[in-house]
Order: C-alpha cells, then structure tokens, then sequence
C-alpha cells in the first residue's frame, strides 16, 4: 500500500510544477536521455541516474541480482577505490543512495549547484568502468543475504506480501520479490552481477534527471563532456510476459511467530498505457481515494471508528508500471476479531460501493485532496525529479504529468462505480493471511540495517 502512497503523492507533488515550469529534454548521440527541471528557490540541484532495469528483467535462478548490482555499484572503479564513492558525495556536502524495484534501479546525489560536475563526472565513471571484485562482491552478497533475513524473514507482514505477490503472479516477474529468493542469493556468483552490468547498465539504457537551480543547458554541456563518450549497448531484446487470466480465487495462508493475524488481497487492474485515452486507471485511482483517502474515508470511519473491526485497513492502486497492477486492501483484525471477519467486512464495503456507487460529496472531497496537493508542488526538488524518472522509466512520458490531475478531475461517479463492479469480482481476488504462531522471545532478531553504501 505504502508505493501507492508514496507514488500519488509524487504525482501530485509533481505535476504542476511540470506544468508550469518547461522540462528540458535532450538526447546524446550515445542514446542517454536528459532530463532537466529548472528550481530556483535554493541552490541546490538534484541529480538521479535511472536505469531501466529492474526484477521485472531477471530470470529464475538469479532473482536478486538488480538488487545485488546496486550494491556493487559503490564498490570502485579503477579512479574510485572501493567505499570511496559515498565518501567523496559527504565531503562535497551532498548526500546520495540508490534503490531498486521491480522496473528500474536509481542513483542519486543531493548536491550544492556548483557540485553538479562531480556527480555527474562520478555516475559516468561507474556507468562504464565498475570494478567489481571477487573478493567485494563476497562480502556484499552476505550483506544482501542479512538485508533479506531482516527485511522479510524476521517480518510476519512482510512474509504475507511476498506470498500474495507469488500467488496473484504465477508467470508474471512481479511474483517474484525484489531483492530475490534466499537459493538464488546463496548461488549467485560475481559473474552473474557482471552479466546484468553488461547487459543494462548503457547510456542507451539511462535517464539522467536533474532538478534544481540550474541552467539546462549548461546541464546539457555537462552531460555530453561526461557521459558523451560512453558507447552505447546493443539491448538485449525484451519480452514481454504477460500474466495469465486468472480464473478463480486464489488463497494462501502463512504461519510465522507473531502476535496479530494480518490479511492481504489483491484484485487484477489494468495499469497506464495510454494517459490521455484511458480512463479506467484515472477512475482506479479515485476508487481508492473513496475508500482510504483519509480519516473519513469508508474503510477507516466503518471498519475501524465504527465497527471496530480492525485496527488498521486500507487499500491502495499504483497505475504507473511496467508490469500490470493490482487494486490491494491489507489489515489488521482488532482483538477478538478473525482475518475471515476482516474480510468479510471489506468485501460487504466493495459490494455496497458496487451497489450504490459513491455520493457526490465523496467525489469531490479526493478530487478537493488532489487540488490540496498541488499546494505542495515546489516542496521538493527531489520528488519533482523522483516523478519525472518514474513516468520515463515505466515507458510513459513526464509529458503526461500535467495532465495528470486534469484526468483525475474528469472522473464521474458512474465511472468509478462501473471500475469497482468490473475489477473488484472474486474471481480476480488472491488473498494471503497470517497465522500467527507463539512468538519465541529467546530468539535473537536479525540487526535492522540502514540501506546506504
């Protein structure tokens, strides 16, 4: 639920700013796409390298290795000794990370404007001239193993979404998780990283986006003295898989150490394609905004306030994919209350809204959110620079941002009634539960680690 969140906000954060501020758009030779969005309020500029290269690309045996090439990506070249990389971003006076997902692996640095150079002349070098070792990448393979225990093995919930997404997925790569399956960790080799270094890490394969208080083409001349002589990659051809029809509801059940239940459901939706023709995902959107928008919100005032059902439930979509997407609902059942109570009860809110529709009055409170919203368009550079990767990123274009909450704005009530009676039908639904199991507390956690290089 938290990516839907997370991604709307960004959306909405974004999209007229790019609106009225003109995203500057240039190409090298090499195939590398540049994106600039000028920001004067402070001088700052932000600086992201998105490759188009996520778990959605990898094969079975080797699930994890996007994740494992991110790490490795801080681990040297012939100029920058290994560790040194992070190091050199702190004493410019930056800060810089990466991540991955399940569509794309990102690099970036927050930097004062005059250190854009660096960043840049950094990000090239790696591009193309990534030193990895033997010896590193058998450290860092055990630090992936270590993320994975504390992220999903130590984590019931965790263990839940894992098992929804490899029970509603049977064929598609969104089955699998991002940072990989523990077999295939325990087996991946140094070459096996090398491989998927040379196979997507190109120019041609890139976006560079920068954000801040810049000159976009000053920005230009510095992305063609920097990246300009990389060479381009032939691409692997990509083939796209798509997930079989299912053909009936599917449940899975999970049992873990821990003190609550928890349960998580996921119907088939269709994601963006086409954002000025579609309009089902637009009316998706404002689907769930009807149902956990906020506080007075359906499923928060009726299953929480009202009924006292659950402690916490809620229910989020994610248009912006490569893959297809999924309308979910997760929570947690309140004391005395089963995850089969919970579920009833979310699926008699999804009957009522199938019925009767929504009132006008919801309509416009999520439509008066999206407007709220753009209020806090210019708060950060770093989302605006987030969003405009993420539509380029996912085969749409940041062209298609300010527009955005035009579309959204159109969305009838007809509309989001006619998506919930044709998405939302148990032949479409997964559901995964958790079983809670006593809890040893004799047994040791795994240490929480902090994601940074």
């Amino acid at each position: 639920m938290l990516k839907r969140i997370i991604f709307l906000w960004l959306l909405l954060l974004a999209s007229a700013a790019i609106a009225d501020d003109h995203v500057h758009e240039f190409k090298l030779a090499n195939g590398l796409k540049v994106l600039v969005q000028e920001d004067h309020r402070s001088p700052v500029v932000v600086s992201q390298v998105w490759y188009r290269a996520g778990s959605i690309d990898e094969y079975n045996g080797t699930t994890g290795v996007a994740h494992v090439l991110e790490h490795m990506m801080f681990k040297g070249t012939k100029k920058v000794p290994a560790g040194q990389f992070s190091r050199i971003v702190a004493a410019a006076g930056g800060r810089e990370n990466a991540f991955t997902s399940r569509d794309y692996t990102v690099y970036f640095q927050q930097l004062e404007k005059s250190k854009l150079p660096l960043s840049m002349k950094l990000e090239a070098d790696r591009m193309a001239n990534l030193n990895m070792s033997d010896s590193e990448y058998a450290k860092e393979i055990q630090v992936v193993m270590e993320e994975r225990r504390w992220r999903t093995e130590d984590k019931p919930q965790a263990q839940v979404g894992e098992q929804l997404m490899s029970t509603v997925f049977e064929v598609h790569p969104y089955g699998r998780p991002v940072i990989g399956w523990m077999n295939d960790l325990e087996q991946m080799t140094a070459q096996d990283a090398r491989d998927w270094y040379q196979r997507w890490y190109a120019p041609n394969n890139a976006t560079l986006v920068v954000v801040g208080d810049v000159d976009p083409q000053q920005v230009f001349k510095l992305a063609q003295k920097y990246f300009g002589p990389l060479k381009a990659h032939k691409l692997v051809k990509r083939k796209q898989q798509a997930e079989p029809e299912q053909k009936g509801e599917r449940r899975a059940v999970v049992k873990a150490p821990a003190k609550l239940p928890y349960l998580a459901m996921a119907y088939h939706v269709p994601s963006l394609r086409d954002p000025e023709k579609d309009w089902e995902p637009y009316a998706l959107e404002i689907l769930s905004g009807v149902l956990d928008g906020n506080a007075s919100s359906r499923l928060s005032r009726n299953l929480v306030r009202r009924d006292r059902i659950a402690v916490d439930v809620s229910s989020g979509y994610d248009a912006v994919n490569r893959g297809p997407s999924l309308f979910e609902f997760d929570g947690t059942p309140s004391e005395g209350t089963s995850v089969e109570d919970l579920e009833l009860a979310i699926r008699s809110e999804i009957e009522n809204l199938k019925e009767n529709g929504v009132t006008e009055d919801e309509l416009q409170r999520v439509k008066a959110q999206v407007i709220a919203a753009d209020v806090y368009k210019r708060d950060s550079m770093f989302y605006q620079a987030m969003q405009i990767g993420m539509m380029e990123s996912t085969g749409l274009s940041w062209k298609a941002l300010a527009e955005y909450p035009k579309h959204l704005q159109a969305v009838t009530a007809e509309q989001v009634q006619a998506v919930a009676r044709k998405y939302l039908v148990d032949g479409q639904l997964t559901v995964a539960t958790l079983d809670p199991q006593p809890v040893d507390e004799s047994k040791p956690k795994h240490k929480e680690m902090q994601h940074a290089h």
